[in-house]
C-alpha cells in the first residue's frame, strides 16, 4: 500500500477516534511499524494529528475534550453499549455497585435501571439515570463537584468512600499501558483509588481507543483490575498484556 493511501487512511480512522495504536495502524494497514511511523510524522506536520506514547491523537482531541463528559459519550458509542451489556452481565442482584464517572460507566448504568441494587456514586448523570428507578437504592458521596464531568471528586468525597464496602466497582479509565492504569485528572483519580481500596472485585470498562496510552496522572498497576471488559477491536497483544498480570478479558 503506498504512503499516501495508508496517510489518507489513518485520516479516515481518527474521524471515528481520537486515539489509534501503533500496533492497530500496522495490523490495519498492513504495513510496518517503521512505515507507520514515517506516515505519522508527515501527517503532525501538516496538522491532522498529534503523535503522543504508543500512537497519534486528533489534532482535535484536546484536553478539554478529554475531560468532557458529554464529548465522550457521543465517541464509540456502539462499542460502549456493547461493553455496558457484558459488563452489567457480571453484577448480581442484591450487591452493591461503586460506579465511577465516565461515559462507558454511564452505559452500563442504562443496563442496570431494572435490576435490585444497592448503588454508589459520585456522578450526576449516573445518578440521573437512576432517578426513576425503584428498585435502585441509590447513594451520593458528595463532595466537590466538578463541572465538565460533572463527578463529585475531592477529601469530602474520599472521605465518604472510606466509610462503605463495594462487592464490586465499575470504573472507566483514562489510559492502558504496561505501566498500569491512568486517567486524565489528579482530582479525579484520588476517589478512584478510595474505590478501588474499598471493592472486592474491579472490573473495568474501555474500548480498544484506551490502550496503548497513558494518560496524565498514574493510578494503579495493570493487577488491580480482577476483569477487563473491552470491544472486540482490541489488540491480541494487549489481550496478552493483561493475562500477564492476571487480569481475565472480555470482548463484547
Amino acid at each position: 500500500m503506498k504512503a499516501a493511501i495508508r496517510q489518507l487512511r489513518i485520516r479516515q480512522m481518527l474521524e471515528s477516534q481520537e486515539f489509534v495504536d501503533l500496533e492497530t495502524l500496522s495490523r490495519e494497514l498492513d504495513a510496518s511499524e517503521s512505515s507507520v511511523r514515517r506516515d505519522l510524522v508527515s501527517l503532525e506536520a501538516a496538522g491532522v494529528l498529534r503523535r503522543v506514547y504508543g500512537g497519534a491523537m486528533a489534532a482535535q482531541a484536546s484536553a478539554t475534550h478529554l475531560l468532557d463528559f458529554a464529548w465522550q459519550s457521543s465517541r464509540m458509542a456502539e462499542e460502549k453499549k456493547r461493553i455496558a451489556v457484558l459488563a452489567a452481565g457480571l453484577v448480581e442482584d442484591g450487591q452493591t455497585i461503586l460506579l465511577d464517572g465516565g461515559s462507558t460507566v454511564a452505559a452500563v448504568a442504562r443496563e442496570l435501571t431494572s435490576r435490585s441494587l444497592h448503588v454508589m456514586t459520585n456522578s450526576l448523570p449516573i445518578a440521573d439515570i437512576f432517578a426513576d428507578a425503584r428498585q435502585i437504592e441509590l447513594t451520593l458521596t458528595g463532595g466537590y463537584l466538578y463541572p465538565r464531568l460533572r463527578a463529585m471528586v475531592g477529601p469530602l468525597c474520599e472521605q465518604m468512600l472510606s466509610g462503605v464496602t463495594a462487592d464490586i466497582l465499575i470504573m472507566g479509565i483514562g489510559g492502558v499501558t504496561e505501566s498500569g492504569f491512568s486517567n486524565n485528572n489528579t482530582l479525579v483519580v484520588g476517589p478512584e483509588r478510595k474505590m478501588i481500596e474499598v471493592s472486592r472485585r474491579v472490573i473495568v470498562v474501555a474500548d480498544r481507543t484506551k490502550f496503548g496510552r497513558g494518560a496524565m496522572i498514574p493510578l494503579a498497576p495493570l493487577s488491580m483490575a480482577d476483569i477487563v471488559v473491552s470491544d472486540s477491536g482490541l489488540a491480541m497483544g494487549y489481550q496478552d498484556m493483561l493475562a500477564a498480570h492476571a487480569v481475565e478479558v472480555r470482548l463484547a
